[in-house]
């Protein structure tokens, strides 16, 4: 038993992390971050029914994500410090009420309102993944958290997919209606479900905010793992934020649904995350780190001939997702072993780098496609790949 184990209640020991419990948490974290990625199929939809620019309508997606963040350095620490499951209950009830906002938003303001309060509540997909780690026996542990990260991976993906069919039967709004609902009703199972969990490290609240930085100024390999994660998460993002004007506009000239059908190709990427977490608890860790950081830089290749090949694109897809997905969870695997009795603090260290990457990313590719169309949203995306290739490169004493 871990030093985490025994900080957990006496509830908390006793209820075996089953199957039905782990597939509970996968959901429930795809639920959560999928609200922050309904708008990037429906951002030319948005644009128009708003009267935005393209770009303007890209800062919605950059908004989640800073509020995701936010949400990272100052909310996920808490699960270090308050009772779990009460936590976790809380924030998805405020996550369902961002939704709300924005499904009956009518203006620019009122929809990054919603966006905002989702993005920053939505870190419950963090706090869920550390209790599964906590839960879980070590032997086992890289296989569960990666069989929750790929639910969070596939929330993202198929969030897309989802959004794409639901504007085409209804409008924009219906998608956030339809998010808030299904929040609600996972939000009610987990009520039900969880089971009390309380870590007792005796520091106050702004103590626990400062251990953030403490940590990730003492430990090597968190700096690292956040500067990959970054990258990784930048990609991701500068290839998905400008896919739908690309795909929405001749020769293409897409339905929502259309594009957000591409997310299944990304969600057959994501099913890695469960390969890589047996890989890891294999000790295949940096093997694993340094294939999907290959994959990354590879899979623009494919991407760069999307306008003139459906064929490319889906191939390029599934090689980034794949990429992304294993190079989280190998990072994921690899900070929850420095310091177990600080999991949720090193996720929030981690996965506020992470999310500041992907916001960057957002940013820089409405930019660069506003400028130079998708042959600039190819270089700043493989730059970013590379960038995280030679950081691993590099870093060989710090893994």
């Amino acid at each position: 038993m871990n030093a985490a184990d025994t900080l957990l209640s006496p509830a908390s020991r006793t209820t075996s992390l089953n199957p039905l419990l782990v597939w509970l948490m996968t959901v429930a974290t795809g639920l959560a971050v999928a609200g922050n990625y309904y708008a990037q199929p429906l951002l030319p939809e948005i644009s128009r029914s708003l009267g935005i620019s393209a770009a303007s309508a890209g800062s919605i997606v950059t908004t989640a994500q800073l509020g995701y963040a936010l949400g990272l350095l100052l909310i996920v620490p808490l699960g270090d410090m308050l009772e779990r499951r009460r936590l976790i209950i809380s924030m998805m009830l405020l996550a369902t009420a961002g939704l709300l906002i924005s499904a009956s938003a009518n203006s620019m303001s009122q929809l990054l309102l919603g966006t905002a309060l989702a993005g920053v509540c939505s870190v419950v997909a963090q706090v869920l993944l550390p209790l599964g780690a906590s839960l879980a026996a070590e032997a086992e542990r890289g296989r569960v958290v990666g069989t929750i990260m790929s639910g969070l991976l596939t929330g993202i993906l198929l969030a897309r997919t989802v959004a794409g069919t639901l504007a085409d039967l209804g409008s924009w709004h219906t998608v956030y209606w339809c998010g808030a609902a299904g929040m609600l009703l996972m939000t009610v199972v987990l009520a039900r479900q969880l089971p009390v969990s309380r870590v007792g490290n005796g520091l106050s609240y702004p103590q626990l905010l400062r251990s953030v930085l403490s940590l990730f100024k003492e430990e090597a390999s968190l700096r690292l793992r956040g500067l990959l994660g970054a990258m990784a998460f930048a990609t991701f993002s500068v290839m998905w934020t400008s896919l739908a004007f690309l795909l929405s506009a001749p020769p293409f000239s897409f339905s929502n649904s259309t594009i957000g059908l591409f997310g299944l190709a990304g969600a057959a990427g994501a099913m890695s995350a469960n390969i890589v977490g047996r890989l890891s608890d294999r000790g295949h860790g940096p093997l694993a780190t340094r294939l999907s950081l290959g994959l990354m830089l590879l899979a623009w290749l494919p991407l760069a001939l999307a306008p003139h090949s459906i064929a490319a694109l889906l191939v390029g897809i599934l090689l980034l997702d794949l990429g992304v997905a294993g190079c989280h969870v190998s990072n994921q695997g690899a900070i929850y072993r420095i310091r177990p009795e600080a999991r949720n603090r090193l996720t929030s260290a981690y996965m506020t780098s992470y999310f500041i990457g992907g916001a960057v990313g957002s940013l820089a590719s409405a930019w660069a496609y506003g400028h130079w169309g998708w042959a600039g949203v190819v270089v700043v995306g493989a730059a970013c790949s590379l960038t995280g290739l030679s950081a691993w490169e590099l870093s060989r004493t710090q893994r």
